[in-house]
């Protein structure tokens, strides 16, 4: 149960949130993956999935979204914030990227993506653009069952201060991704920015709430349908998190970091 830190066979660890939220904040094992909860904004502020590409298994998607009853309910963003609207669930720990092993465990795995501590509010154009969050995903898990990789993957949104209320919660609009993996006997990291404000119209959320700027807090203007990879250490300070060992393993180079976040159009622009 649970994101293994050691998965890879070097160390990655979860990356952990300050002190200073540690009251607010939950940790919840799955099947081959964590999520830590923040209860105020009542999304996960970090998720973590171990992928192992060489036993993937293809299972039915289902539709089984539930709340975690380990928890109060009002500690998760649950249905009521998708009814009656474009906005999507959408998966932090995607759905097939921990369905791996014995089938019956794989199947747990697959079921335990769908409760709501897994879940953030995207709007269509996002969660569903080969473009923007479906094509990175998608391009992740290939990366892994191509080679028979082992990958270690953290994603969530960031909660921003900035970012609308609706229906009791705040919709977060940009999201972060980094992934491991082991070259040799060291750790590879590369890390992802992708942002949801141009897609997020009043169209999505009932009472027209207007996204913020792009661009504020130093947040390079993402335009609608793009990805940058970032550094890793950046993506840290943006999402509010630690972690260290993936700092360190940053395949993003000085040079690259000097120039800005990097746009990518394809696969073949990400420099890992």
């Amino acid at each position: 149960m649970g994101f293994d830190a050691r998965f890879l066979g070097v160390e990655a660890a979860l990356p952990r949130v300050p002190d200073a939220d540690a009251d607010t904040t939950v940790e919840l094992d799955y099947l081959h993956f964590t999520v830590l909860l923040d209860t105020g904004r009542r999304f996960a502020r970090v998720t973590g999935v171990n992928i192992d590409g060489a036993n993937l298994i293809d299972l039915e998607r289902g539709d089984d979204w539930r709340l975690d009853e380990r928890i109060p309910a009002d500690w998760q963003a649950g249905p009521a914030v998708y009814a009656a609207n474009d906005l999507d669930r959408g998966h932090l720990v995607r759905r097939r990227d921990p369905v791996w092993g014995p089938r019956a465990v794989a199947a747990r795995a697959n079921s335990d993506t769908f409760h709501y501590t897994n879940a953030a509010p995207q709007a269509g154009g996002f969660n569903q653009s080969k473009e923007l969050w479906l094509g990175l995903e998608d391009h992740v898990l290939a990366f892994a069952e191509t080679n028979d990789l082992r990958l270690s993957v953290c994603t969530a949104p960031v909660l921003a201060a900035g970012d609308p209320p609706y229906r009791g919660i705040r919709v977060p609009l940009r999201f972060w991704k980094v992934a491991a993996w082991r070259d040799g006997d060291a750790l590879a990291a590369v890390g992802f920015v992708l942002d949801q404000s141009p897609v997020l119209d009043e169209a999505d959320l009932e009472r027209g709430a207007r996204p913020v700027e792009p661009g504020v807090a130093g947040v390079p203007a993402l335009g609608p349908f793009r990805t940058f990879q970032a550094p890793i250490a950046d993506v840290a300070a943006l999402a509010g998190v630690d972690m260290p060992e993936w700092v360190a393993a940053d395949r993003f180079p000085q040079t690259a970091v000097a120039a800005g976040w990097r746009r990518i159009d394809e696969p073949a622009d990400i420099i890992a």
